[in-house]
């Protein structure tokens, strides 16, 4: 047996409370007597008052407001096998993990505030595969297709520079790995492809990527992170020291949103590119707006256990109790 709602356990507390009532009262109610009479004179004083009753009363009343809240906690047991459909999109979200994205034009930083956003999206996921991209100068999957989502955050909360050595921002990478992501069990299902970069891209051709990707019904979205002015890219050494990225010749190096760049891969895939604000990140708008409209497939299918509600059980005894409480009289028949 088990309990789906244990959140009402407290409940138990207060029906102690009140069992401890009864008791104080009763005690108090038996001071008094004995303070009224004499000892000798209280037995013909309560000839009519039976205490066996009211103890028999008071057990029906506690009784049954204990079945009470044990079915508000809702046993269960049993169970039967149930076929449970999962119909959605496959979206993948490829993520600039590049040091680029450690700055912090956006806060606490363009790769934290991109994290928030990601964590806010799985909140809103309505049966919906999800996986996750990690990119920079080259690409990998950090978490194939799933609906595991609290598998799917523990992938995004990985996400740092250090995961992938080789520098510099390849956005082809991220949309060419996407591509084999989605060739593998994908088939039929509507397909997303969300960017989050600053669009510093240094490698490839994104653009001609975009358009081989809408050829295989592919939807890009890009997020645009960061400013357009730009800002210094803050680096933390292994002594926890902070200090300003430079390039190879001993110049900082000032990180801007290539705003066209983005703009051109989401026209060519017939997608969308948002701006990241403090306000709106982009994530939820752009599933609340586009991906919910898109057609839903089933994409897997398992059978589940269902376990039975008994929760009728102890209400109904506690029903019964209630209402046989008033008949039971606390009086004597003389």
């Amino acid at each position: 047996m088990k309990f789906a709602a244990l959140e009402y356990s407290w409940l138990f507390f207060i029906l102690a409370g009140l069992i401890g009532l009864f008791l104080i009262t009763a005690k108090r109610r038996t001071a008094l007597l004995q303070r009224f009479a004499s000892a000798g004179a209280l037995p013909r004083l309560s000839a009519g008052y039976s205490r066996r009753g009211h103890r028999i009363k008071m057990i029906l009343t506690v009784t049954g407001m204990a079945l009470i809240i044990i079915a508000l906690l809702r046993p269960q047991w049993g169970f039967v096998w149930e076929e449970v459909h999962s119909r959605g999109v496959d979206v993948l979200v490829a993520v600039d993990v590049s040091k680029s994205m450690l700055t912090n034009d956006v806060l606490p930083s363009r790769l934290a505030r991109t994290k928030l956003a990601i964590e806010d999206l799985v909140k809103e996921l309505k049966g919906d595969r999800i996986g996750l991209i990690a990119f920079a100068g080259s690409a990998f999957v950090q978490c194939p297709l799933t609906i595991d989502y609290n598998g799917f955050l523990l992938a995004a909360e990985g996400l740092n520079p250090e995961i992938i050595p080789l520098p510099g921002t390849n956005i082809e990478s991220a949309v060419n790995q996407a591509l084999d992501s989605f060739a593998t069990g994908s088939e039929g299902v509507t397909r997303v492809l969300i960017i989050i970069t600053d669009g510093e891209s240094h490698e490839g051709d994104p653009v001609a990527a975009a358009v081989k990707a809408a050829k295989e019904n592919i939807v890009i979205y890009t997020i645009g992170v960061g400013t357009t002015e730009g800002e210094l890219i803050s680096v933390t050494d292994s002594q926890g020291q902070s200090s300003f990225l430079k390039d190879a010749e001993g110049r900082v190096v000032k990180s801007r949103l290539n705003e066209t760049l983005l703009q051109d891969i989401a026209l060519k895939s017939n997608g969308m590119y948002i701006k990241a604000t403090p306000t709106r990140f982009g994530l939820e708008y752009i599933y609340d707006r586009k991906i919910l409209a898109m057609e839903k497939k089933d994409l897997s299918s398992n059978r589940e256990k269902h376990f039975l509600e008994r929760f009728q059980i102890p209400l109904a005894l506690a029903v019964f109790l209630l209402f046989l409480e008033p008949v039971v009289s606390d009086k004597k028949n003389r």
